[in-house]
């Protein structure tokens, strides 16, 4: 039985760290009810334990998204034990960069299974239960890379790119059911990822932002916020990016 009463349900992959951490801890501020996914479960635990403590209502769920039946298995598991799921943020993603004549086969398809072909399973499993309440909100998480395309990631760009291109299609299939479907698209944003660049490629990085700095994870959940909300409620098949003005 459900404890979260009337609370919205979220479900947010790729949840322990970085980006996705961060809309983890916005949504559970808004009142969501958080249902934290990733494979790492010691991260999780700590976040969970941390925003419980502070009055949050969070879960964890550890599970590898690249397995596309525990994934479904999972979304399933989160409807039947609340009744419910309302917010999806498919945020979960992986690089293996590389110049595309170089590239292995396996890394371009690691990259698509992760960062697209997972994002496919969670709207699919997800969209049952948003087109009976006849509300829901799937937010995917793009990049920048897939609206410009970016140098050695020739696999991560079309991962985001189809990404995007799924996502107007989702809208559109489900807009009849007051469901709607957006990308939020990130530029080089400041986390794990982007921590290890060596300073002088930071700031030749930086001299290509019109605003000449790295976002945080925080101005990115506060976008995935808005888009969860009542007040997005016109708002469906859209891509906004949070990049600095890279991307116009």
């Amino acid at each position: 039985m459900s404890t979260t009463q009337n609370k919205r349900v979220a479900f947010v992959t790729g949840g322990s760290r970085g980006i996705g951490e961060a809309i983890v801890q916005r949504l559970a501020a808004d009142s969501m009810h958080v249902v934290a996914v990733a494979r790492n479960g010691e991260k999780l635990a700590g976040l969970v334990a941390g925003l419980t403590a502070a009055g949050h209502s969070v879960e964890a769920l550890a599970l590898d998204v690249g397995d596309g039946m525990a994934l479904a298995a999972g979304v399933e598991q989160i409807i039947e034990t609340h009744g419910r799921l309302d917010v999806l943020v498919n945020n979960a993603g992986i690089t293996r960069d590389g110049l595309f004549m170089r590239m292995e086969d396996k890394d371009f398809d690691d990259v698509i299974n992760i960062n697209l072909r997972a994002a496919f399973v969670a709207c699919r499993a997800a969209a049952r239960s948003m087109i009976r309440a006849k509300w829901g909100r799937i937010i995917n998480i793009a990049s920048v890379s897939g609206i410009i395309g970016n140098a050695g990631q020739v696999n991560y760009s079309a991962s985001k790119a189809g990404l995007i291109g799924m996502t107007k299609s989702i809208a559109r299939e489900l807009a009849g059911k007051q469901v709607t479907a957006n990308c939020v698209a990130p530029g080089f944003t400041t986390t794990d990822m982007t921590d290890v660049l060596p300073p002088q490629i930071k700031e030749k990085v930086q001299e290509m932002i019109p605003l000449r700095r790295f976002g945080t994870p925080a101005e990115v959940a506060h976008v995935v916020s808005f888009l969860a909300g009542d007040a997005a409620g016109y708002i469906t098949g859209q891509v906004i990016a949070v990049d600095g003005g890279m991307s116009m």
